[in-house]
């Protein structure tokens, strides 16, 4: 059977991810006209049906690597543009709260699909969307045409905004932020932003923000895997390409490595070792064995914690100026010392004075990251 547009409209409603507020949107933009026929692992041409059944599945679509930079066989592709997960895009704007008549600001453009939804919902007149990409925002403005929609569509950093429309009642952003930029509040000076944050170490986190008089206070939540604000992104690649066989520091912890990159302690310890990130490398070998790396984004300094079953101490080693696993471990000991928080206790602030993260209280400053 075909793939089509009903059929992602459907499986978003099964899955309770469709919005009444955004159901006519959802299902009157057809997903189609914003996907190239050439995209990660999809070609029209070749594979028609498996091209359709990737539109209109409630998946992400990489749509660019490497910023648009031919990519020979073999090298690192990091993902840099995409159609984002339909469901995580509801979820989103759920916490945006988007009301009738209300002027939204959408920082990423990507393939223009969630600005289609934004117009259809409030008018184009009411849309304006930022895209750092020339070539991407060009795509997206075809694409847009193509469903109908003219937006306000330009070329700028997440860092500027977009003053010529200001203000704004909602912003919201679609990669992954570092910090709230002032420019976001006072463009939107009282209202709602929702932006992706966090740091190298964590970034899985949902910033919802209210604005009351250029100031902004809120929490976070949800699971998001946005790509980078391109100006400020986190370190990336394969092992084999950041490990070159150097040897370093060798010592022993009693820690067992997986406990320290679980959601909780993972984001306390992003908000004071913020270039650094992790991945978790099980052996194929059916042992339950594994190793816990981590690099500094400045390619520098590795760390390594190796996980055998049922076997401690955890040997671990350390390479570079830094050593990322003390860092790590001196947080993961905080968040203990702290009565082991879930992440749902934290919430952010910002004002001119810049953004900090506290614990239950707005006074209880814990970091400003």
């Amino acid at each position: 059977m075909t793939a089509t547009h009903q059929r992602l409209v459907e499986a978003l409603r099964s899955k309770g991810a469709l919005l009444p507020d955004w159901q006519e949107a959802v299902a009157s933009v057809d997903r189609a006209l914003f996907i190239p026929e050439v995209c990660e692992g999809n070609d029209f041409s070749t594979g028609p049906e498996g091209w359709l059944r990737a539109v209109y599945a409630d998946a992400p679509l990489v749509t660019q690597v490497n910023d648009g930079r031919p990519t020979p066989e073999g090298e690192f592709r990091l993902s840099t543009s995409s159609s984002s997960m339909p469901s995580i895009m509801l979820e989103m704007l759920g916490l945006l709260d988007v009301r009738e008549g209300h002027r939204v600001l959408e920082i990423g453009t990507g393939t223009g699909y969630n600005a289609a939804w934004l117009c259809h919902r409030l008018g184009e007149d009411r849309v304006t969307s930022v895209e750092l990409d020339a070539a991407v925002l060009s795509t997206a403005v075809a694409n847009l045409k193509r469903a109908g929609f003219r937006p306000t569509a330009a070329l700028g950093t997440a860092h500027d905004g977009y003053p010529g429309g200001a203000p704004y009642d909602r912003i919201i952003c679609t990669c992954t932020m570092r910090h709230v930029p002032p420019s976001w509040l006072e463009q939107c000076p009282e209202g709602r932003i929702v932006t992706p944050w966090g740091s190298s170490f964590f970034s899985g986190s949902y910033a919802t923000l209210d604005v009351e008089g250029g100031e902004a206070q809120g929490s976070f939540s949800g699971y998001p895997a946005f790509m980078w604000d391109r100006t400020r992104r986190a370190g990336a690649g394969r092992i084999a390409d950041l490990y070159r066989g150097e040897r370093g520091e060798t010592s022993t912890t009693d820690i067992p490595p997986q406990n320290v990159i679980q959601d909780a302690p993972a984001f306390l310890t992003g908000l004071r070792v913020t270039d650094a990130w992790y991945r978790w490398w099980e052996a194929d070998d059916g042992s339950g064995e594994a190793t816990l790396w981590f690099f500094s984004d400045d390619g520098r300094s590795w760390a390594t914690v190796e996980y055998v079953p049922d076997r401690e101490p955890y040997e671990v080693e350390q390479y570079g100026p830094r050593a990322l696993w003390d860092e790590v471990r001196e947080q993961f000991l905080r968040w203990h010392e702290l009565g082991k928080p879930e992440r749902s206790r934290f919430g952010l602030s910002v004002d001119g004075d810049g953004q900090r993260v506290w614990l239950d209280d707005p006074r209880e400053v814990i970091g400003r990251p």
